[in-house]
């Protein structure tokens, strides 16, 4: 019989990142208690993060620029990456983005939604290269890839012909579909919402309207700022207008987009967006968190929940001065801190 997991040490427990000192008592996967106790070790016990939009087939074109236009370096299907993408093996492609997906395992991210080129075989390979390991890859398809992923995922609706088609067909499989939108400007965000998208990428240059009506539909949006001031869509704490997306009840979750630019790092991201957007700590962490709804199974610390966590053992770095766990985290915690996962797949 298998015998329960006891995790010990100071939780943030629950959406609000309730600081317990606890055990963390987990069956066959499950937290099945959430024990008070009167002292616990530093060790600092965390959801797992989710990072909500990735292109990990990116990562075979890992550096090949440090910056440039949108449209010359993305946008399909005769951007920069794509002719590399289209140039690569398909070991090169696995490989890489296996390795993308260990770097997330080791930042403590225990899954991603991924926008996958490369039509069915794109999608194959992404499944290949995460086979074995406790990682959640919520793929969404495109140039018919949508039929053997999870979901659809479009570019910009300025970018796919037949699209009317290619988002019914979606829709009569039951398939969520994500839309790029507002990353460059505001022109393409109504079009996308006119499919009633289960979400938005981007928003980076949104409008109130535009924001209030996703908040009022519940479209959640995924912001990717790191992304958008390498592509040059902004420069400025404004767009993507985060704070306005909070202030207007938007549920907002946190991407690191393309691994060509960005390594899909969502400690990274998280510092970026609380040091450059001025966003608090606990809302960051939410958004880094929040996206494992795409998942199906939100990660949050909670009895009931499938077990999605890891752990920061601060006693052994500077971040044991911390007066606030929940802001080093978001600001400070680095790749040498993190200690046990466990991940439920």
């Amino acid at each position: 019989m298998e015998r329960p997991v006891v995790i010990t040490g100071i939780a943030l427990v629950g959406e609000d990142f309730e600081l317990q000192p606890v055990n963390i008592i987990i069956e066959k996967g499950i937290i099945t208690s959430i024990e008070e106790i009167a002292q616990a070790p530093d060790i600092w016990i965390c959801p797992a993060l989710f990072n909500a939009h990735t292109h990990l087939g990116d990562t075979v074109t890992m550096d090949c620029v440090t910056g440039g236009d949108l449209v010359e370096l993305v946008t399909p299907p005769h951007g920069l990456k794509h002719r590399l993408l289209d140039g690569a093996s398909h070991d090169d492609l696995v490989a890489g983005m296996r390795a993308s997906i260990g770097v997330m395992i080791s930042r403590g991210t225990a899954g991603c939604a991924d926008f996958r080129e490369g039509g069915s075989e794109g999608v194959a390979a992404l499944r290949q290269a995460a086979r074995g390991q406790t990682f959640r890859c919520v793929i969404f398809g495109r140039d018919g890839g949508e039929y053997n992923g999870d979901g659809l995922g479009v570019s910009s609706t300025r970018d796919v012909p037949e699209l009317d088609r290619i988002v019914a067909d979606a829709r009569r499989q039951s398939k969520p579909v994500a839309f790029h939108a507002g990353e460059k400007d505001a022109g393409d965000v109504d079009a996308a919402l006119a499919y009633d998208p289960d979400l938005i990428i981007h928003a980076t240059h949104a409008t109130d309207a535009q924001l209030r009506e996703c908040a009022e539909r519940s479209i959640p949006i995924v912001v990717c700022p790191r992304s958008n001031w390498t592509f040059g869509t902004t420069s400025t704490s404004a767009h993507p207008p985060i704070s306005r997306m909070i202030d207007l009840g938007c549920s907002v979750f946190l991407g690191t987009d393309n691994a060509m630019v960005v390594q899909p790092d969502l400690f990274a991201e998280m510092a970026f967006v609380h040091t450059v957007y001025r966003i608090h700590p606990s809302s960051v962490l939410r958004m880094a968190v929040a996206g494992s709804s795409l998942s199906g199974d939100l990660f949050f610390i909670r009895e009931g929940a499938r077990a999605n966590l890891f752990s920061i053992d601060s006693r052994f770095s500077n971040l044991r001065f911390s007066k606030n766990p929940v802001a080093s985290i978001v600001k400070r915690a680095v790749s040498g801190s993190i200690g046990t996962n466990v991940f439920i797949s």
